[in-house]
């Protein structure tokens, strides 16, 4: 099991977030970008479970757990912008970007706009667009309504229906626990920043190797949402994690660290300062490697 130390990071605009880090400090940078009213702690499973070969690191988003919580700036594009600062503050000048659910939409903002920084993307559970799933409108009700305290109940009810398979005790209260750290302000600015975007816009211009992890049982996201993806990305590759959940990460971690690990070190085989794979001359996808669409 790799150790975890939490540290903290200054971004030039002057905010300041906690990140998690874990795995061999010259190993192969990944970077976790987590998802609405999470954490760092969303990743704790997979950070514990990293190989020598990564260095992860996983920072809070602003507003979100630990992390300072300004006035404004909830839409995908500011997270975008302190995923790209954050990439400065720590010394990556080249990483894997692996975006959990609505973290899929800044870390693919980010590879569309810096594909100098990112070598490779990883959307898991990652939603193509939200405008047209019945359950998030829901959500956005329940949402638009909240006052603080948010409520234990709102909290346990929402992580309770993203997996199929039983999670374990502990990090289901500490999950909830992080969730309820997160203001009524932020829930709503971050979902409305998500809901008012034009999220198939972020998929466009995307031309660094893509992999996408999706739970063939995820009651959020249907096939035809990560065929969008697929359609969008070019060269991306669809991995389907049979039975599991919306958090598949949660429900498979060693085989997402997998999955991820054997990613980066295809698309980063000289570590992050070359190895592009068009400098290389090995392609991101072995012939036959992971599973297609």
């Amino acid at each position: 099991m790799s150790t975890i130390a939490v540290k903290s990071a200054q971004l030039r605009s002057g905010l300041v977030l906690p990140y998690a880090e874990a795995g061999y400090p010259d190993g192969l940078p990944v970077v976790f970008v987590h998802s609405l009213a999470d954490s760092w702690w969303m990743f704790e499973p997979l950070l514990r479970r990293l190989p020598a070969a990564v260095r992860g690191y996983a920072p809070t988003q602003r507003g979100h757990g630990d992390a300072e919580r300004p006035s404004d700036g909830y839409r995908p594009e500011d997270f975008a912008n302190d995923l790209v600062e954050f990439l400065d503050a720590v010394g990556i000048r080249r990483a894997v970007l692996v975006g959990a659910s609505s973290g899929g939409v800044a870390a693919r903002l980010v590879a569309g706009s810096h594909p100098d920084r990112v070598a490779g993307l990883v959307l898991v559970g990652a939603p193509a667009t939200l405008a047209d799933k019945p359950g998030i409108t829901a959500l956005w009700e329940r949402v638009r309504a909240l006052e603080d305290p948010v409520p234990r109940a709102f909290v346990e009810d929402l992580l309770g229906d993203l997996a199929t398979r039983p999670l374990g005790r502990g990090l289901l209260a500490t999950m909830a626990e992080e969730n309820l750290k997160v203001p009524a302000r932020v829930w709503r600015e971050t979902m409305r920043g998500l809901l008012e975007a034009d999220l198939a816009a972020t998929l466009r211009g995307i031309l660094v190797p893509t992999l996408v992890l999706w739970g063939d049982a995820d009651s959020v996201l249907p096939r035809a949402d990560q065929q969008r993806i697929l359609d969008a990305i070019p060269g991306s590759v669809l991995v389907v994690y049979e039975g599991a959940g919306h958090v598949l990460y949660w429900e498979e971690p060693e085989r997402v660290v997998q999955d991820v690990v054997g990613f980066a070190a295809r698309v980063l085989p000289d570590g992050p300062d070359g190895g592009a794979p068009g400098r290389t001359g090995r392609p991101p996808f072995p012939d036959g490697g992971l599973d297609g669409p």
